[in-house]
């Protein structure tokens, strides 16, 4: 799944465990450079994003129960909307206006704020919104999401993946499609946000990531942008495109990259350990949603210090962050939301 991209935030001058300021030009890589071996293949060409022509398999996921969003859905999506509305509510939109562009109300409409392997549709069954992702079918992102959506790790409470409803293969083109729930990157609806269901947030996310370290996978891409809700106390993490697998490697070792929050070692050019990778971008994913939420207090930033040293070797694992968490949490006073 997709979601909008976030503004940087600024973090304000007080808080002196974020320094990026001071820290060296980003090697600005379009590609990742891993010194490790993984499950997968490490092939460029294996792992770039891909654009397939999403009429050619449109057949394939009715096949499998999907209907890929056409431009007669679109334009009964808004009008629904607008009904709905308050009167008075101006009723204008690039998307319908886009999709009235359209002659044929069958033709596929693709939503212009998704990148090409991107494409919006809906279960046949119940109607449930979904989002799908095309990936190489021996793409390192298809081996982890397979391996965080199988059994047993599928059920498993700790795994906050976003939920896939199917795989489907197209072997000949050596394409894969990620079919899943559609959940929102608005993780709080309304403001001011409940404390509560913002720790829920938080303590949701260092779950997962300490999740996936005990499976040996490290996300290297962990910001707010990734992180979805359903709105019913539900979150979860996305996109597993840079993410890679270590089995049997002790010392796994990464540099560069092209992730959203880069821990200083790597903005310097030097080597640094996956894990402690995500537990830099972590601890920036929870400064910047204190911020957004006007809940930077104290306590937080006491509890993310560690997670920002400038020493990699100097952050926690991210098993003993969920434990800080918890311990924090529970010497707040938190009112039932």
């Amino acid at each position: 799944m997709v979601s909008a991209p976030l503004s940087d935030t600024v973090i304000t001058p007080a808080l002196a465990i974020y320094t990026m300021s001071n820290q060296s030009e980003s090697l600005g890589d379009d590609t990742d450079s891993i010194l490790s071996s993984s499950s997968s293949e490490d092939e460029d060409s294996l792992n770039i994003r891909v654009s397939p022509d999403w009429e050619r398999y449109r057949g394939l996921f009715e096949d499998r129960g999907f209907h890929l969003d056409t431009v007669g859905d679109v334009k009964r999506f808004y009008e629904a909307y607008w009904e709905r509305c308050a009167p008075g509510v101006d009723h204008q939109s690039a998307g319908y206006s886009r999709a009235c562009g359209f002659r044929d109300e069958k033709a596929l409409c693709k939503d212009p704020g998704l990148r090409d392997n991107f494409f919006r549709g809906r279960r046949k069954k119940d109607h449930a919104p979904i989002i799908v992702k095309a990936v190489h079918l021996r793409s390192r992102e298809l081996d982890i999401t397979r391996l965080l959506s199988s059994p047993p790790l599928r059920i498993d409470p700790r795994n906050h993946c976003i939920p896939v409803l199917d795989f489907i293969e197209a072997r000949g083109d050596g394409i894969a499609f990620i079919v899943m729930e559609e959940w929102s990157p608005e993780l709080i609806p309304e403001k001011p946000c409940c404390l509560g269901l913002f720790l829920r947030a938080i303590r949701s996310t260092i779950e997962h990531v300490a999740f996936m370290h005990l499976h040996r996978v490290a996300h290297l891409d962990i910001s707010i942008r990734n992180l979805v809700t359903d709105y019913k106390g539900h979150y979860a993490c996305i996109d597993y495109e840079l993410s890679r697998r270590f089995d049997g490697t002790l010392n796994p070792k990464v540099q560069a990259g092209r992730a959203t929050e880069l821990p200083p070692e790597l903005e310097r050019g030097e080597l640094s350990d996956p894990f402690k990778v995500d537990i830099w971008a972590l601890g920036i994913l929870i400064l910047k949603a204190s911020y957004m939420t006007g809940y930077l207090k104290d306590q937080l930033i006491h509890f993310v210090k560690p997670m920002l040293c400038e020493d990699q070797e100097e952050r926690p694992c991210a098993l003993d962050t969920l434990m800080a968490f918890d311990n924090m949490v529970s010497m707040m006073k938190i009112a039932s939301c």
